[in-house]
């Protein structure tokens, strides 16, 4: 039997399946993350974790999308993993490694957590994009006839991950399934990119629909969340305390000027624990 156990849980619907590998080493292939993602024959989750030791910190968590592709960094599952090892430590703050480099949280109550995301990378060559721009607050980048493009002139910036956000008067209007996919594996964006769309309410609110790279549309994107708050601020639609609704809920984003670090609040759930027999499932 190739039964293992693991944790479903959520921040704002953005599902993960988050694996145990700190006693036994756990390894996914891009096919069996993928073929587990899968909602009617999997578990079904945007991304899966592992959790895994770390010699700088209480745990490493590696991050693959649904489709099997690792990534650098996830908010959301960042304050699902940062509530499990408190618990299990039994302390509100805990330390969480990743490829982007080392996060704190703390546990606030009523499921609430902080990450300190770190500081958001603004360069064209950190992001990564593929030519020059020198003011990434808005970058030459259009959807729709060159006389009349339906979207234009995005923000971008790195959060652990790749982010590109257009600004919208309306989220409604348009239809972000349909210009994700492309606009991920745009050639500007050599890693691909998350893809957003961006409603300012007011001086301290968003509205956010995001196209997660290697997932698809997702109810709620932490980094995404980041991005779009550190990014309404620099172009000055917002202050650097902002509050990012996406469709799964809301998420606070304070973009602290002292060190310009990215701090995110808000909640998780545990959905259940289960098991799973990987042997069902192509390796």
């Amino acid at each position: 039997m190739s039964e293992i156990s693991f944790i479903k849980m959520n921040g704002l619907g953005n599902d993960f399946a988050i694996f145990d590998g700190r006693v036994q080493p756990l390894t996914f292939s891009a096919a069996l993350a993928s073929a587990i993602s899968q909602r009617d024959t999997g578990i079904g989750f945007d991304q899966l974790i592992v959790m895994e030791p770390s010699s700088n910190a209480d745990v490493f968590m590696r991050i693959l999308n649904a489709d099997g592709s690792q990534v650098d960094a996830c908010g959301n599952a960042t304050r699902c993993v940062a509530r499990l090892v408190a618990g299990e430590l039994g302390r509100p703050g805990v330390t969480i490694e990743t490829n982007a480099g080392l996060l704190t949280a703390q546990i606030l109550g009523d499921e609430q957590i902080t990450v300190d995301m770190g500081t958001p990378r603004f360069d064209w060559q950190d992001i990564p994009l593929s030519e020059e721009f020198r003011d990434t607050r808005m970058v030459e980048l259009q959807v729709g006839p060159i006389d009349k493009p339906v979207l234009h002139s995005p923000s971008v910036v790195n959060v652990g991950n790749p982010h590109c956000i257009f600004w919208v008067d309306d989220l409604d209007v348009h239809d972000l399934a349909k210009f994700g996919p492309m606009l991920e594996h745009h050639p500007l964006f050599p890693e691909r990119a998350n893809i957003s769309l961006a409603q300012v309410i007011s001086k301290n609110s968003l509205l956010l629909k995001v196209w997660e790279r290697g997932v698809g549309l997702t109810k709620a994107c932490g980094t995404a969340a980041c991005g779009a708050g550190v990014a309404a601020a620099r172009k000055k639609l917002t202050g650097r305390n902002v509050a990012v609704s996406l469709p799964g809920g809301d998420l606070q984003i304070y973009w602290r000027e002292a060190d310009d670090h990215i701090l995110m609040t808000g909640p998780i759930e545990v959905e259940y624990k289960g098991e799973i027999d990987l042997a069902n499932y192509p390796a």
